[in-house]
């Protein structure tokens, strides 16, 4: 046998090999039987440089503590667990989110802050968070073969994002949608219905911290909004010139526990201040959690909420 000969024989037994290999991991993973891989560990970073390893369930409970916790609903004066439920999407978000990072990072190291990844909060952990983790464990949400970008939000205010609108993504990655939620009577008054307000000297400050400075501000103006109705851009005129900032930029720039939303109904300025009335809490991508706490109660699975707010994904466990 010539060399040329020997080189199509040794090539097509590696086209074998490597698409066996490829139909076993694939089927592997479509099974979710468990056999993909053991639960990995990861490594989460504190504020103070300490680094702790942990299983990444366990790790998974103390974000789903951090980031959706104990509050209470409407009507109710103290904090209380929210259905199981709840927890449960939010854990499935949590995971998906772990999983991308740990895969675009190439290491298992996680910060523990929700600037740079995920709020941590294991104090926070209680019997129903537990329970609602190891509901869903080992579950993610895969586009495809690809773990998504698993955004969220406390509360819609009646319609989600694109993530255009709500992050001011180049982008729209396939699996987002904004979807009407019907009316919440869970979600608390403070993210229903909120009113916003700033003298024109802090809004000044604010924006030229983030580097728009257009001098004393003589007027500011809705200039655009998105499918959702969300304001994507902000006009502000002043007298060193005129700027157009995004909504995302401009929100973040006033604080985001100010103006929780973008979702605005009414623009005001009079006075030598800025007044807005408006509704929702965050970003308004992805997940609601108000609303996710609205389905749990009407009796929706883990896997039914998160599904209703992304758009052809998949729920796919990668260990038991």
């Amino acid at each position: 046998m010539d060399n040329a000969a020997v080189r199509r024989v040794l090539l097509a037994a590696a086209a074998v090999v490597l698409a066996v290999g490829i139909w076993y991991f694939a089927r592997a993973q479509n099974a979710g039987d468990g056999n993909l891989r053991d639960e990995p560990t990861v490594v989460v970073v504190h504020r103070d440089g300490r680094r702790e390893e942990l299983p990444i369930e366990r790790y998974v409970a103390g974000v789903v503590a951090g980031e959706m916790g104990r509050l209470p609903a409407r009507g109710q004066a103290e904090e209380a667990d929210w259905p199981v439920e709840a927890y449960a999407a939010q854990a499935i978000l949590a995971r998906s989110f772990t999983m991308r990072y740990l895969e675009e990072t190439g290491g298992n190291e996680i910060p523990a802050e929700h600037e740079q990844a995920q709020a941590y909060n294991p104090g926070g952990i209680t019997q129903a968070i537990e329970r609602g983790v190891e509901m869903t464990r080992g579950e993610v949400m895969v586009y495809g073969d690809e773990v998504v970008r698993a955004w969220f939000h406390s509360y819609s205010g009646g319609r989600t994002a694109t993530a255009r609108e709500g992050l001011g993504l180049d982008e729209e990655p396939p699996y987002i949608k904004s979807v009407e939620v019907p009316d919440n009577e869970f979600a608390p008054e403070d993210v229903t219905a909120w009113e916003f307000s700033m003298s024109l000297e802090e809004l000044r400050a604010a924006l030229a911290e983030a580097g728009v400075n257009v001098g004393a501000i003589e007027n500011v103006r809705i200039a655009e909004r998105g499918p959702s109705r969300r304001v994507t851009a902000f006009e502000v005129t002043g007298t060193n010139g005129r700027a157009t900032v995004s909504g995302n930029d401009f929100r973040l720039a006033v604080g985001a526990e100010r103006l929780k939303s973008t979702l605005i109904e009414d623009w005001e300025l009079s006075g030598g201040r800025v007044t807005a009335r408006g509704t929702g809490f965050g970003h308004g991508v992805g997940l609601s959690q108000w609303d996710a706490y609205k389905m749990a109660r009407e009796g929706r699975s883990p896997e039914e909420i998160v599904q209703f707010f992304f758009d052809g994904i998949e729920i796919r466990r990668l260990w038991r």
